[in-house]
């Protein structure tokens, strides 16, 4: 089965690094690019009606229009939503945000690896440990 990560991130270079990091070909997952909190949450309602919603979104906290925090929040505040596994992969390894992010109910809190080898290393874990070792719900 191929899964579908929905990545929320305004980095452009990120999430080129992240497409780069992650399998490719049949088995590898399918990824859309939110590149907005508002957007992203478009995204998921959108999908809601129209196709599978993702197995695991990639979140990151500093977005524009709508910050990640604040996504979250109605991700796991939405019935249709919350039993999507969300990690935080951010910049950030700030205390306040990494409590403010399980306070909220995120799955995973990952601070972005500053270089490439590490931040493909990162990917490529984060991957494998969703995918392959987590049993996910079932999509509906």
């Amino acid at each position: 089965m191929r899964y579908t990560i929905l990545l929320v991130d305004d980095s452009k270079a990120d999430v080129e690094l992240v497409r780069r990091s992650l399998s490719t070909g049949p088995s590898g997952p399918n990824l859309i690019v939110a590149d907005d909190g508002v957007e992203a949450l478009k995204i998921l309602r959108g999908v809601t009606q129209n196709g599978p919603k993702p197995d695991l979104i990639l979140l990151d906290l500093n977005l524009p229009r709508k910050n990640g925090h604040n996504v979250l929040a109605e991700i796991k505040a939405d019935p249709g939503f919350k039993h999507i596994p969300v990690v935080v992969f951010t910049s950030s390894s700030a205390d306040r945000d990494i409590v403010a992010a399980y306070g909220s109910h995120a799955n995973c809190y990952m601070t972005k690896p500053m270089d490439v080898d590490n931040f493909t290393a990162a990917l490529q874990a984060l991957e494998s440990f969703w995918f392959s070792f987590v049993k996910l719900p079932s999509r509906r």
